[in-house]
């Protein structure tokens, strides 16, 4: 099994690409060990020193550091990931599919369209890019003409995040919905 790396944007960030599906559907972002209790995987990559985060997506894995140096931490991180899917050890225990992301969306019913044209440039523009740096990025709500988003994987923490939503996101947002004048992250 071969397992491709790849830098992000955040330089504590690295992708993992193992060349197969990871998640079916949906992303999982653990921020602890206490809450890789789901997954085999997460709970391994988190025993390794240095791991702060990780993030699955549809076919890749990232992994967020401390301070601890990339050189010594790969190698078994390559470890962890090769030795679950050569054991063919689910991803998640049980029936753990989905985000997790219990967040409730937020907006008044008078602006269901706009919220409605928001989610879609997410879902066809924004979220395949940022899925390509290692991260994802959903909606949370829309109030006063501001659309407050959530960054997760790569992109939780990550130095440039705000110039991506204020000079990405929020032009790309305001070029195609009028009402919409600032993007914010929660």
């Amino acid at each position: 099994m071969f397992i491709q790396t790849e830098a992000t944007p955040n330089p504590a960030t690295l992708k993992f690409l193992p060349g197969r599906v990871v998640l079916q559907e949906g992303t999982r972002d653990f921020r602890s060990a206490e809450e890789a209790g789901i997954s085999p995987l997460a709970e391994k990559l988190f025993s390794i020193p240095g791991v702060v985060g990780i993030f699955f997506g549809h076919d890749f894995i990232t992994v967020t550091k401390d301070e601890t140096d990339w050189q010594h931490m790969r190698p078994a991180i390559l470890g962890a990931i090769m030795e679950n899917f050569m054991a063919n050890t689910p991803i998640l225990r049980g029936e753990e599919a989905g985000d997790g992301d219990t967040g409730e969306e937020f907006f008044e019913a008078e602006d269901e369209e706009t919220v409605t044209m928001i989610k879609e440039l997410l879902e066809t523009r924004v979220r395949p890019a940022v899925a390509q740096d290692g991260g994802d990025i959903t909606f949370r709500g829309y109030r006063e003409g501001i659309v407050y988003l959530s960054m997760r994987g790569a992109c939780a923490g990550c130095p440039s995040s705000t110039a991506t939503l204020s000079h990405g996101i929020q032009n790309l947002m305001r070029h195609f919905i009028p009402e919409v004048q600032e993007v914010k992250q929660m």
